[in-house]
Parts: C-alpha cells; structure tokens; sequence
C-alpha cells in the first residue's frame, strides 16, 4: 500500500470525496448509465421480490402507526432503475395502495416502461407522512479517506484518475472531530479510516424530509468497537470487485458506520433480525406438501431458498437496519 501511495505527485490528485464524486454522480458518471446498478452488483432487491414484499408490509406497519392518513409516502432513495419501488407498489393491498404516493429520487434519467404512479424526482420530498427507504445508498454518498503517516499523523489521501494514491494534508476540523469520536486512529503507519461526515449529514437531510413515520436506511455497516483497520474502500464492475479507479468505469463504496449517522430515538438491526420480523424466514416448506400440492411445494422451496439468501449469516442477513422513527412508534419493536 505504501509504494503506491507514492507513485503520482500530489498535485495530479484530489481527495477521494471529490474524485468519487465526479465518478459516481458527474455527467458521465457511473451512476448515469442506462444499465443502473443492477447490470454490475446484486442487491437484496435483486436477489428476490421477498424483499420488495417485506418493505411493503413494513410500510403498512407504518400506515398503521400514522393513523392511516390520507396519502401515504413511500420514498425510494438511490432508486437504481425503480426496481424496489415498483415491487412495493405492486406487493401492497389495494386499500394502501390507492393512498399511496411513491416517489424514487435518482439522478439518472427516468428508465423507459416504469409504472406510471412512481414519480421520478432527484432530491427526496419534504413533508412526507410514510417510509423513507434507502437500501445500499449510503455507502455510494462520497467521502474522505485518510491514512497515518511514518509520523503517526492522519493525512488525507488524495487520488488520481487512474487510481494513484498519495498521502495529502493532516486531517483538520470537523472531520478531525468526526474520526476523534467515532473512528479513532493509532498512530501507527498505514492504518487508515473513511470519514463518514458526509453519509452522517445526508442522513440526517433525508431524515428531515419525513414528517411523520420511519425512515430507514440498510446497509453495509460497522459500529464502533470494530472498525476495519485499513477502511472499506472498493470498487464494483461487471458483478466483480475491482480496484476502486475514479474514472467514471466502477462503482465505488465504502461501508457504513450505521451508529454515527443515527439520530435520537433510532434503531439498529440486522437484516436478518429485521426480515424475521417482517415475516421473512427461510424454513423449508413439509414434505407432505410436495405429496398433496406438487407445484405449491416447489414455489415455496423456492421462497424458503430466497428468504435464505436474503437473511443468510456473513452475506445479505448480515446488512445493518437503521430505523428512525418519527412521531411514530418504532413498527418493529
């Protein structure tokens, strides 16, 4: 790690919060392809509609909590292509769904053939009474890396396009107050840290946008206690991990640190613990059903498979659940 770090001069670089910026979200952007996320990673949402059905009865635990208003929100941040937002809709009761306003906030261009109620908006609404739902979208907010020098001195590390790293200045201010209280740093070369300031104050403006309900955000996470010694910082191309290269060719995320974005009043879970309690399991179905009920044994064989994936320890089940109540009670307590 050290020998790269000093390949490139330091002004041919930015710090990696800009650079993944640019390549994420500028106007050639990953995040702007026709593809979507979906032709280069596998999210929950991907792997099976028991997802989608499960955010839809949270949502109607949500309605229930809020008294059953007149428009309910749902609220699909990082929307990829409507995917999740479309399988809500569709999952939900005729009643709830009539009430429902669903939204998917994105940047890219609003994909062709989307169900026509979905409204295709950039930034989130504010003023919203129902679900804010945001799978795998804060680990695509861009931040600050930083890495501990020959001196002990956490220095930001600043990136080329091509992927070269060298080490930039000492980290000073907030973002110094942010790694001090929840990723601490010893002074001990090539340890490094991703600043999570950034995710914490995106949270915190999507959060504000809810008047009355749940907002949740489900991600790769780690909690303090437990911090990766050298970050998470990586890329994604074509269903593979690759180096994380600025260049606009790869997705780039970093984990989550779940419990510094969490406001007063919230809630983590594991997706599993979350899942489980939406009714998401994944016990095999009797085997007297495939002797009275061949074909219903074999679609729900195949659901207890998904629900397996979905909830599996070191893999999907392993997802962080933040819930963020708001003026309602907790859906999942």
């Amino acid at each position: 790690m050290t020998d790269r770090l000093r390949t490139p001069a330091p002004d041919e670089a930015r710090p990696w919060r800009a650079a993944a910026g640019k390549a994420l979200y500028g106007p050639e952007g990953f995040y702007r392809r026709s593809e979507g996320p979906a032709g280069h990673f596998r999210t929950s949402v991907h792997a099976s509609p028991l997802f989608a059905a499960a955010v839809a009865r949270l949502l109607c635990r949500v309605d229930e909590g809020a008294g059953r208003p007149g428009e309910l929100a749902f609220v699909d941040m990082g929307a990829g292509r409507g995917e999740l937002v479309a399988g809500v809709l569709e999952a939900l009761p005729a009643d709830v769904a009539g009430r429902t306003r669903a939204y998917a906030v994105e940047v890219a261009d609003r994909p062709p053939g989307l169900d026509q109620r979905i409204e295709w908006v950039a930034e989130p609404p504010g003023g919203v009474t129902g679900l804010l739902f945001a799978n795998e979208w804060l680990d695509n907010v861009p931040l600050d890396v930083v890495e501990v020098d020959a001196a002990g001195v956490p220095r930001l590390v600043l990136v080329r396009e091509d992927g070269g790293e060298v080490l930039g200045e000492p980290v000073g201010g907030a973002e110094a107050e942010w790694l001090g209280r929840w990723w601490p740093l010893a002074p001990e070369q090539g340890l490094r840290a991703e600043v999570g300031l950034p995710r914490d104050r995106a949270w915190a403006a999507a959060v504000a946008g809810v008047e009355r309900g749940l907002a949740v955000a489900v991600d790769y996470a780690h909690l303090a206690g437990s911090r990766p010694p050298f970050g998470t910082l990586t890329g994604f191309r074509e269903g593979r991990e690759t180096a994380p290269v600025p260049d606009g060719s790869c997705d780039i995320t970093a984990h989550v640190a779940l419990d510094a974005c969490a406001l007063p009043g919230a809630r983590l879970l594991t997706q599993r613990e979350a899942l489980r309690a939406l009714g998401v399991v994944g016990g095999r179905p009797p085997l007297s059903l495939a002797t009275t009920d061949p074909t219903a044994y074999v679609r729900a064989l195949a659901g207890a498979g998904e629900a397996a994936e979905l909830t599996a320890p070191g893999g999907l089940g392993d997802f962080g659940w933040l819930l963020q109540p708001v003026g309602t009670p907790d859906p999942l307590a």
